[in-house]
């Protein structure tokens, strides 16, 4: 009774695993043999999918019209060149610039305006935590404004709607467009998500003690418009993840033809001297891959020509040094299913 006992024990206390087909890997399973065949044939496939659609999206990406042009160096007076900062600064000068573009093709409505900023890390970890978004969804005072710092009240102790260093540093360069002295719409409608409309930003929330700091920094907005309106603010506020980003600033309407001059009369404003950072005002078409990227195109044709090429290699080495395949019924699990 004794012995039975302890064995009994023994076997309560072992942490062994029951004995099941699962445990020991004895289900049956797929075992496919790759053959020259299979194989050859799995690397022509993929070489015949990528490659039509790599030349398809290099194709769409070509048909893309863009225009970008650098104007942080250009607007710079030849007299503050080595003191840029202090230009920027001073809110006395006058930092209107025109700029004459030639529109090389046609670009088809709608014609997206975008500002491309270079050197911005808006990826940096204090900077994408400095906000609220209990405020900007709310108007209740129920939240709180601690990551917001130093950008998140006044003196006096007044809140700050919307606070934190993202909304603070809002850029504030404005754009006019005109053509054969007549000005071009820019629509600022419609050019944030509508789950950011919607969800993130509240319809009762308007700005509060917005830029009242003694240090300014970026744009102004408008104390009568509920922040769910704003949607330079909002655009704005969807952070880059790479330091050289671009943000949709509004559309145009209107088709502009090929070898038409275009006047581009921009406000200087925003303060990228400071960092070392860059300016450029685009205007770009789409298509059904979206903006100008080659970089899609050519990665299917990268994949799809290395599969291709593996292909012709495995053809050759089975025309000119073939190996006989071995008898698959030596296989383990062959030898297993046979016996039973």
């Amino acid at each position: 009774m004794m012995n039975q006992e302890s064995v009994t024990t023994r076997r309560t206390l072992s942490k062994k695993p029951q004995y099941s087909r699962f445990t020991q890997q004895e289900l049956p399973a797929w075992k496919p043999i790759l053959t020259h065949g299979w194989v050859i044939a799995s690397f022509l496939a993929i070489a015949l999918l990528f490659i039509p659609i790599g030349l398809f999206s290099l194709f769409a990406s070509e048909r893309v019209a863009e225009i970008a042009h650098r104007y942080d160096q250009v607007c710079l007076p030849a007299m503050y060149r080595h003191n840029a900062t202090s230009y920027i600064q001073n809110s006395r000068i006058n930092k209107t610039c025109i700029m004459n573009i030639t529109v090389g093709k046609t670009m088809k409505a709608p014609i997206f305006v975008y500002y491309q900023l270079d050197n911005f890390y808006q990826n940096h970890r204090r900077y994408v935590k400095s906000r609220s978004d209990e405020q900007l969804r709310s108007r209740e005072n129920m939240y709180s404004t601690k990551l917001c710092a130093p950008q998140a009240k006044l003196k006096n102790g007044s809140t700050v709607v919307p606070c934190g260093l993202i909304a603070w540093s809002l850029f504030n360069d404005t754009y006019s467009v005109s053509m054969n002295n007549k000005v071009i719409d820019i629509s600022k409608k419609g050019i944030a998500w509508k789950s950011d409309t919607k969800d993130k930003f509240g319809s009762n929330v308007y700005p509060k003690n917005f830029q009242a700091n003694e240090m300014i920094g970026g744009g102004k907005l408008n104390e009568s418009i509920p922040l769910s309106e704003q949607e330079d603010l909002i655009v704005w506020m969807r952070t880059a993840a790479l330091p050289t980003f671009r943000k949709l600033y509004g559309k145009i309407n209107s088709t502009i033809e090929a070898h038409t001059s275009i006047t581009v009369a921009l406000e200087n404003n925003y303060n990228t001297y400071s960092f070392g950072g860059q300016k450029k005002f685009v205007l770009s078409t789409t298509t059904w891959i979206g903006g100008k990227n080659d970089f899609l195109g050519i990665a299917y044709l990268t994949v799809g020509g290395i599969s291709l090429f593996m292909a012709l290699n495995f053809v050759l080495l089975y025309v000119f040094k073939p190996r006989p395949l071995g008898d698959p019924s030596y296989l383990s699990w062959n030898r297993n299913s046979s016996k039973q």
